[in-house]
């Protein structure tokens, strides 16, 4: 697998890095971005942060204004960041160019419907393909956690739900919890996984904490300024949901915060704090 380094910068006593590879389950070249703590090495990995950005982000929002490099440097955590999609000429975006379908919104699922089925296995990268070439590479542990906002805070609690013996703890901002219901989820579900909804449902944070609870511990903050929070996040509804299960969960609603990076920036701390608990046991 081709791996090049494109830029790289030292930051409170680690290294934020950009990569390039050629990715077999997205057909196409990907760039992540990387943080590595000062006590990275090979003799000493660290635990790994898989951070999953928004509809119309790339891995350089997050590592760029979410002012997370401190806390992670002092806590030892690695946090990898991920592209939104696939990109290139050969893939298909929305027709329409709309923000919240195609490039840059690629849900973190796995597309069954042509044309997007070529490209748009975000789950099967994500879950597999990126860690395992993280794994490899970098002098990071198998030990993982994963968090998003919005759009990825969606896929952060599908994935993380799905796969609960690979991460060991799950956290969210402002998260898509209940796709089905909402018109950026259904949009994108009808799309990338044609009209049977019970195809739907595998990506669905609502029905799958409802049909699978959680094993692990879940932190969720939720900005009650948010613009989005009634018509697409609907936090009411997972908390409806964890109600009904006896879990270890928490959703914040934060007065006043909307659905910036002012926000990340704001509680990012207390979520690295929080995986650092799981993940340095």
């Amino acid at each position: 697998m081709s791996l090049e380094n494109i830029s790289q910068a030292k930051v409170h006593g680690g290294w934020h890095k950009q990569y390039t590879h050629n990715s077999d389950v997205l057909n196409c070249a990907m760039r992540f971005a990387l943080f590595l703590p000062p006590q990275a090495t090979t003799d000493n990995p660290v635990p790994v942060l898989y951070w999953l950005s928004g509809l119309t982000c790339s891995d350089e929002n997050f590592m760029q204004k979410a002012a997370a490099f401190e806390a992670a440097a002092r806590l030892g955590i690695a946090i990898v960041a991920p592209d939104t999609s696939p990109r290139g000429e050969e893939v298909p975006d929305d027709p329409e160019s709309a923000y919240d379908f195609g490039l840059g919104a690629g849900f973190y699922l796995n597309s069954t419907q042509s044309p997007w089925s070529k490209h748009y296995q975000m789950y099967s990268y994500i879950v597999d393909e990126l860690p395992s070439l993280i794994e490899q590479y970098f002098p990071v542990s198998d030990l993982r956690s994963i968090s998003g906002h919005s759009m990825g805070g969606h896929g952060a609690l599908t994935i993380g739900l799905k796969n609960q013996h690979r991460y060991r703890s799950i956290s969210a901002f402002s998260p898509i919890t209940n796709p089905m219901e909402c018109p950026w989820g259904i949009k994108a579900l009808s799309n990338y996984l044609g009209e049977d909804k019970t195809q739907w449902e595998q990506y669905d944070a609502c029905r799958l904490l409802a049909k699978l609870g959680s094993s692990l511990p879940i932190l969720i903050d939720q900005g009650d300024a948010d613009g989005f929070i009634e018509k697409e996040l609907k936090p009411n509804h997972l908390i409806d949901v964890a109600a009904q299960h006896s879990l270890d969960f928490e959703l914040r609603m934060q007065k006043g915060y909307d659905h910036s990076y002012f926000f990340i920036q704001s509680f990012i701390s207390d979520h690295l704090a929080f995986h650092a608990k799981h993940l340095n046991p």
